[in-house]
């Protein structure tokens, strides 16, 4: 993790905060989106030469009360808080170490008793090490990928499949720019960003907004071939006995045409197997 990471961090953050949004005076033109260089560093009581100094890089090491002003002088979530800290060098990091691929088989048991939630493991680099049959139901037996970025932005059919395609790219990046964050050095999560700045747009210019969050609950909506629309809410949790990983599951409102969905992807999910 370099310094310029910190400074693009910086730069990208204080141009999305806004002045009504840190109480500041909005009177006049502005030339630049979000707050002003001297007006983040005098949020965060420092000097406007050393705030320049950390968003070009020049300045290495920015201590813990430097770092949790500036936190605060942006607005930032907890998720991104963390994330500061981490590209400061003031907080653990992952490094070197390859992305833990192996599924506890007693959690892989524990999913295949959920025959109507649908539930998938993903690392860091978003690859899926382990689903149930429903969500492989769900996902169209991730024909084009394993991989949840690549399912976003490289699958033709993401933009029918996810009826909030936007919100769910947004999102998607924000979380990996996370596991990033955390593991800057891990050769897979290198590779999928190398390929998904080539090959998608998209994932790039959402990537140079420097977002970084986890996933926790929220709503999701699909248009899936067989069953129609569902809407689902997800759980994310994260597997201890395996950092890095993390569980989703979903679960649609109970008596709803979602559920009566979902309950018919489990029986032809059913059928599948019994096919098979």
């Amino acid at each position: 993790m370099t310094s310029s990471e910190l400074g693009a961090y910086l730069k990208a953050r204080r141009a999305q905060v806004t002045p009504e949004q840190a109480g500041l005076p909005t009177a006049g033109h502005r030339r630049v989106p979000g707050l002003r260089r001297e007006e983040v560093a005098s949020l965060a009581g420092v000097s406007v030469d050393y705030y320049v100094r950390l968003e070009q890089g020049r300045e290495r090491t920015p201590s813990a009360q430097v770092v949790e002003a500036l936190a605060v002088a942006l607005r930032l979530p907890e998720d991104g808080h963390l994330h500061l800290f981490r590209l400061a060098g003031l907080s653990p990091r992952t490094r070197g170490a390859a992305v833990n691929d192996h599924v506890d088989p007693s959690l892989l048991r524990l999913m295949s008793a959920w025959p109507n939630n649908p539930a998938i493991v993903y690392n860091r680099a978003f690859d899926i090490l382990a689903s149930n049959a429903i969500a492989d139901a769900l996902f169209h037996d991730w024909s084009h990928s394993r991989n949840l970025m690549h399912v976003v932005f490289t699958e033709p059919a993401a933009r029918s499949f996810y009826l909030d395609w936007h919100d769910v790219a947004r999102n998607s990046v924000a979380g990996f720019r996370l596991g990033y964050g955390k593991a800057p050095d891990d050769p897979r999560i290198r590779q999928v960003l190398t390929e998904l700045l080539r090959e998608s747009p998209e994932f790039a210019r959402l990537w140079a907004r420097h977002d970084a969050r986890g996933k926790g609950l929220e709503t999701k909506r699909f248009h899936h071939r067989d069953v129609g629309s569902l809407t689902l809410s997800m759980q994310t949790f994260d597997v201890r006995a395996s950092p890095g990983q993390e569980l989703v599951v979903y679960h649609a409102e109970p008596a709803s045409p979602s559920s009566e969905a979902l309950g018919l992807l489990g029986s032809l999910a059913a059928g599948a197997r019994q096919g098979a």
